[in-house]
């Protein structure tokens, strides 16, 4: 397998997870539907909180010097694009202590295959399609400079994806490595899709689109 047969092979298992989770219901299960700018903003600052924490506690004890390297530079990356979250909103925000149930799973992952294929690969086609919704969202506001700024960080997400592939490109010399990345990816999708028809069950709306 290669790092283009592996992303579309997550992306074909979980098509129906992240077509659901790329749906315009994404941001009523974020909010609470409470679709006002100020909480989409806090909203996507939890996730980039999150995702800092949890990038810098693998930089923290990675033994493989490039994943280290990827991992800080990701956590770095999270700092920032928190920073500039927090400036659009321009309001004081508590940031939670728990990482939520993806992330609690990313920090339990301790194998450098597993944190490249669950956090850079599946987090990041999570993340790719919340950034999408959220950019829809401001333009829908016509606020196009907050729909630039996220624009942006969808831009620097997908970076960040392709180089968790070139990281398992470089990592996984038998199909067992391959397997063990795809099952990891997989399960980040679904840990997130679960959360999210969890979040739109407590609101009463099916996570199914209307047909």
């Amino acid at each position: 397998m290669d790092v283009d047969s592996f992303r579309e092979s997550v992306e074909t298992a979980k098509r129906t997870q992240l077509d659901r989770l790329g749906s315009s219901k994404l941001l009523l299960a974020l909010t609470g539907a409470d679709l006002s700018e100020p909480a989409v903003l806090r909203a996507a600052a939890y996730s980039e909180h999150a995702a800092r924490g949890t990038f810098a506690a693998w930089a923290a004890d990675e033994v493989d010097d490039e994943a280290r390297a990827a991992f800080e530079a990701t956590a770095t990356q999270e700092a920032d694009h928190l920073d500039r979250v927090l400036d659009a909103l321009d309001e004081d925000v508590d940031l939670p202590d728990e990482p939520g149930v993806m992330h609690a799973y990313l920090r339990g992952r301790e194998d450098t295959v597993e944190r490249a294929a669950a956090g850079m690969v599946g987090r990041g086609l999570v993340s790719v399609r919340t950034h999408a919704q959220v950019i829809g969202f401001f333009v829908n506001e016509a606020d196009e400079p907050r729909a630039d700024l996220f624009r942006d960080l969808k831009a620097e997400t997908e970076e960040t994806l392709a180089a968790g592939l070139d990281l398992l490109a470089d990592r996984c010399a038998t199909d067992d490595d391959w397997e063990r990345a795809r099952m990891v990816a997989e399960y980040v999708v679904q840990l997130a899709y679960d959360d999210y028809a969890d979040g739109l069950a407590e609101l009463g709306v099916d996570p199914k689109p209307l047909c």
